[in-house]
């Protein structure tokens, strides 16, 4: 078979798994009656893999076995998480179970995320051109776990999602074995723990607008976990399938990758970051105003969730090309790690436990006050993003057309 097209498959399925549960999981837990503090965990489990799994990739993975073989591996350990310990949890109500749970299952998970993109890379010729429209096939396994789980079986409350899950998972374990071969990238090399996290980007902390932007992407990733950790929470108390309206913003992220090449013509780097920035304040605007009326005004939270193609792509893509760019090619790979590891390791986790604090302090007999939730972390990105655009000088790295 192409290897094109299992590459597709295997970035659906990739992401499928996660889609299935992650959006959910945030109505689950309060329908479980447990503490919110449960949910700042759940949603602390990802950010807490994602600080250790570069360990496991550059000690075991990228040494020693074909990408593929661990990819399987991982994937049916974590299915076998979802379809056996976490049932047991949920049926015996013990919220500290689930929570150890679901960090077993993300330290499964984290990985494999790396792994996938290495399969891909490794058998595109052109990479560059070739792996978006892989990936875009990502966010429609996303769209397609989360349609399936919210609209098609009305799981948003219910523990049905981790056994859609843990099955997912373990189709992608076996499927895996028909990808085609690739050999662990760093055979032979020797190991520095340092480059695992990559420390060695840390020179370029002595480029122009470089430290600003590691600061900038630090600091606006903590409201920015709100989303993730309560969007979906937040709009229950609007639509009764919360988790299928969300995906709409997924589609708006489908439609924006396909505009940025323009955008990065027209506005460059630095604007396309501020840009991103300003949609997060707009977003958590909208929906702190549309949480004064009871119920809350129900365009004004979707229009929160159509900014998703700006919130996401603008920043976090854009953020990635701007490394990719700073980044001597010797060190283009550790210095996207770091990326990682500030973003959406620090930051997430920082963020989860921060708006966790914040909605557990709102919350009132008769729910929670979802307004002034929302307030704080858009007067928090609207900072960050004015300091920013004050401070930033991007580097004159940009190809001719592309403006900082």
């Amino acid at each position: 078979m192409p290897k094109f097209p299992l590459l597709c498959v295997m970035m659906f399925l990739q992401f499928f798994v996660w889609g299935s549960w992650f959006v959910t999981a945030g109505t689950f837990v309060p329908a479980m009656q447990w503490d919110q503090s449960t949910t700042g965990w759940v949603y602390s489990a990802g950010p807490i893999a994602a600080l250790i799994s570069p360990l496991f990739l550059g000690l075991v993975a990228d040494r020693f076995f074909a990408s593929q073989r661990v990819l399987a591996l991982l994937h049916a350990l974590g299915g076998a998480v979802m379809l056996l310990p976490v049932p047991a949890a949920i049926a015996a109500a013990d919220a500290a179970a689930f929570e150890w749970c679901v960090l077993a299952y993300m330290l499964c998970y984290m990985p494999t995320l790396g792994l996938s993109n290495t399969v891909a890379f490794h058998h595109l010729g052109d990479a560059e051109k070739r792996f978006p429209l892989v990936r875009v096939f990502g966010t429609l396994g996303w769209i397609a776990a989360v349609t399936l789980v919210s609209k098609g079986l009305g799981a948003d409350t219910r523990p049905v999602m981790f056994q859609v899950a843990g099955i997912a998972s373990l189709l992608l374990a076996g499927f895996a074995w028909l990808l085609p071969h690739t050999p662990p990238p760093a055979k032979g090399q020797p190991v520095r723990v340092g480059e695992l996290f990559g420390l060695g980007a840390l020179e370029l902390l002595r480029t122009r607008g470089f430290p600003v932007f590691l600061a900038g992407s630090f600091l606006i990733c903590i409201p920015l976990a709100g989303y993730y950790s309560y969007g979906n929470q937040f709009a229950a108390t609007v639509w009764e399938n919360p988790g299928y309206y969300l995906t709409f913003g997924q589609w708006a992220e489908v439609l924006f990758m396909l505009v940025m090449p323009l955008c990065f013509a027209r506005l460059g780097v630095k604007w396309m970051l501020a840009i991103g920035m300003a949609a997060w304040v707009v977003r958590y605007g909208l929906w702190s105003a549309a949480a004064t009326a009871a119920p809350p005004t129900a365009p004004l939270v979707l229009g929160g969730i159509l900014l998703h193609g700006i919130c996401y792509d603008f920043f976090f893509v854009t953020g990635q090309v701007y490394v990719d760019r700073c980044a001597r090619r010797d060190l283009r790979g550790q210095a996207q790690g770091l990326l990682v590891l500030v973003t959406q390791g620090l930051g997430m986790l920082i963020g989860a436990q921060v708006v966790t604090a914040l909605v557990k302090h709102h919350a009132t007999p008769d729910g929670v006050d979802w307004s002034a939730v929302w307030l704080l972390p858009c007067v928090g990105a609207g900072l960050v993003g004015v300091g920013f655009v004050a401070l930033f000088r991007a580097p004159r790295l940009d190809p001719p057309g592309h403006t900082a």
